[in-house]
């Protein structure tokens, strides 16, 4: 999610969505809302700011130490937009490679080898792309330079394309007027996984087995204010307004259904 962003977070009733990805607003920062923001998600994996002169890259690599003193599961990345902020950036900290929706190509102001050696991680585009950048950074030179460790990638091009009616594949995008925007999605998700296990690229931890199912799920899959119809999507478990009870985990398709069924069995 984008900091100034909120829709992960308070778009439904019943998922507690991780935030594994924390971006900055890069056309409107302020790194003390960010900071604010790193303190309310502790994010992944938090990009602290695009710097464009020195001075900002130092400023930006300050928020950084800070940041890994306080959280040590929270991965810094400072994006670094001119040569001289590249050379203010620790060795040891996370740069962004700017794609996507960047306007600037790294290659612009440095070099290939000014980013080899590094820790990487890949600011958006989509993963064929991606993978391009990868073999530019990681793949063997006649000077023998370091590989970079890309330790990491992102992208919400799939999530946009979807309002779109469109899916994405390797080949391009493709029509998904038969979907809905939830499995269009999906399908973009599944394409993308399947792309890069092609290519030998995937993590050993998944984000599901690091916090577990992002839905809660009731003992009973029922609606108990409504006479036992039984919950049928993922879209219900998501909708659906959930209550821990002596009883076991109950469902109900709203809050005050669920006030009332509380307060007419006296459940606590």
């Amino acid at each position: 999610m984008r900091e100034d962003k909120t829709l992960q977070q308070s778009s439904w009733a019943n998922v507690a969505a991780p935030v594994g990805f924390l971006d900055n607003d890069f056309r409107d920062p302020d790194l003390d809302r960010y900071l604010e923001r790193v303190d309310r998600y502790h994010p992944d994996v938090a990009v602290v700011g695009d710097a464009t002169t020195y001075d900002e890259a130092e400023r930006y690599q300050q928020a950084a130490n800070n940041i890994r003193d306080i959280y040590s599961e929270v991965e810094p990345v400072i994006v670094p937009k001119c040569r001289d902020a590249l050379e203010a950036i620790e060795q040891d900290t996370v740069i962004g490679w700017p794609n996507g929706y960047a306007n600037i190509d790294p290659l612009d102001y440095s070099s290939i080898r000014d980013w080899r050696g590094r820790r990487v991680h890949i600011l958006g585009g989509s993963p064929t792309d991606q993978y391009d950048i990868v073999q530019l950074l990681t793949q063997p030179t006649l000077t023998n330079d370091d590989p970079a460790d890309i330790i990491g990638l992102d992208g919400n091009g799939v999530l946009k394309a979807a309002y779109f009616g469109e899916y994405w594949t390797p080949t391009g995008y493709e029509r998904a007027d038969h979907l809905s925007i939830r499995d269009t999605v999906r399908r973009s998700l599944e394409e993308m996984k399947e792309f890069w296990e092609g290519h030998g690229i995937w993590p050993d931890e998944e984000p599901i087995d690091r916090y577990g199912p992002a839905v809660k799920e009731p003992d009973e899959p029922i609606w108990m204010d409504d006479g036992g119809d039984p919950l049928v999507s993922r879209g219900d478990l998501e909708a659906a307004y959930i209550g821990e009870y002596e009883q076991g985990t109950m469902a109900f398709q709203s809050e005050a259904a669920k006030k009332y069924i509380e307060f007419h069995e006296g459940w606590r």
